[in-house]
């Protein structure tokens, strides 16, 4: 039988119904449709119910596994979004479910469309400002409806409660409708989960894909996303820095889905 369990934010002003999700080791992921997922966030976002949006990954299924603090941060999240080709496989062989990859690289693209049409302001938080320009730059020419409201890139070491109380209080005077947020998980998790409800907007945990939407570091070949083999590109483009991160936690997430299949 599946686990379903109600997504937190039990009021949708657009009346669609409250997204189910399923457990997968350490997180409950949600199982609504691309296109139901950015009818809700588009909803939220422009009658400015706060809200924070998750992708999970291989990554952030281990941090959770590690930390219940963090565990608990995400899965009060109004979406989980299953990022990663692994996410997706998994909950097809444990549940019989098929789901649609919401990477956020091809999530913000996609969500920059349809937010284009309602002319709707955007607020960058996170990231360096070399990057956050090329976003925006990109953005005012591909998306000229788009409003940019502001953007900020905090310091890479933790900031202080002030200086997140002046951040809120910039986002919140731009009057913005979302707030792509890239920290790197699981710092931008736990951001989101801390100021969500301070903050009239849709927070989205984009990460990496800042990077990649402002063309400074390139994405893997097709064949690779739909082969599950996005993490091999990455470790051939950093491999000092991905080498230890990937042996641990996908050798963790296997031995983890193993566990729970030998379960069931």
């Amino acid at each position: 039988m599946i686990k379903v369990s109600e997504n937190p934010k039990e009021e949708d002003p657009s009346g669609y119904s409250v997204a189910s999700s399923v457990s997968l080791i350490s997180l409950l992921i949600s199982t609504i449709s691309l296109d139901g997922s950015i009818r809700k966030i588009l909803n939220w976002g422009m009658s400015h119910t706060p809200a924070f949006i998750c992708f999970a990954n291989v990554h952030m299924l281990v941090e959770a596994q590690k930390d219940e603090v963090f565990r608990a941060q995400v899965n009060k999240a109004s979406l989980v979004l299953p990022d990663g080709k692994p996410i997706v496989q998994a909950i097809r062989g444990l549940y019989s479910i098929k789901l649609e990859r919401k990477a956020g690289m091809d999530y913000l693209p996609f969500l920059l469309r349809e937010v284009e049409e309602k002319k709707a302001r955007i607020f960058l938080y996170g990231s360096s400002t070399e990057i956050q320009n090329a976003m925006i730059k990109r953005i005012q020419i591909e998306y000229p409806d788009v409003q940019m409201v502001g953007n900020i890139s905090p310091p890479f070491v933790k900031s202080s409660p002030s200086e997140i109380e002046e951040h809120i209080s910039q986002i919140k005077s731009s009057g913005a409708n979302f707030v792509l947020v890239s920290l790197g998980c699981p710092k931008q998790e736990k951001w989101m989960a801390d100021n969500s409800d301070k903050i009239p907007a849709v927070l989205l945990g984009l990460g990496g894909a800042f990077g990649v939407f402002a063309g400074v570091r390139r994405r893997a070949p097709l064949w690779m996303q739909k082969s599950s083999l996005e993490w091999l590109y990455r470790l051939i483009q950093e491999p000092r820095r991905m080498f230890a991160r990937y042996l641990y936690t996908n050798t963790l997430f296997l031995f983890l889905l193993a566990k729970k299949i030998i379960r069931r």
